[in-house]
């Protein structure tokens, strides 16, 4: 009983982490099944539980890479990518939890502002993408810690 709340303490951790930068979100969820994998009732496989590893390893790695991406896709310069990236890491290190939506938007529009010097209207739309970059990283780690959720909630006693 005591495990399966704190099971489910984590899994609500997990959900609130994919929201909140500070805490990660998809590896405390992936906890949560992995405290009941081994105090819960033995339903749960260990394949079952390396799948959900490797998506949360590949959902967190997406979730810094995203925002860079779609900045390029967006008519940023590779400058502006490394430029979102790095002021995404600034942001989450000197001003968290809002500094990683704020550094890469500033970081991509700085590097296309100094970098490739242009007008400040040219770029805006690489800065926008960089936010919905972000935006994208989110609801994947919302999905995929609303199904561990989900899937706690099967296992459970």
């Amino acid at each position: 009983m005591v495990i399966n709340i704190i099971a489910i303490l984590l899994a609500v951790a997990g959900l609130v982490g994919c929201i909140l930068p500070v805490l990660p979100g998809p590896p405390i969820s992936w906890g949560a099944l992995l405290l009941l994998y081994f105090f819960g009732n033995g339903e749960m496989s260990p394949e079952f539980l390396l799948i959900w590893l490797g998506i949360t390893i590949v959902v967190t790695i997406l979730d810094y890479v995203v925002p860079a991406q779609f900045t390029r896709i967006t008519g940023g310069s590779k400058a502006a990518g490394r430029g979102s990236l790095v002021g995404l890491f600034a942001g989450l290190i000197f001003f968290p939890p809002w500094g990683m939506i704020i550094g890469a938007f500033l970081g991509a529009f700085a590097a296309e502002v100094i970098i490739n010097r242009k007008a400040l209207a040219d770029s805006i739309k690489p800065a926008l993408g960089s936010f919905a970059g972000f935006i994208a990283g989110t609801f994947l780690k919302l999905v995929a810690s609303g199904l561990m959720f989900w899937y706690l909630f099967r296992f459970l006693n």
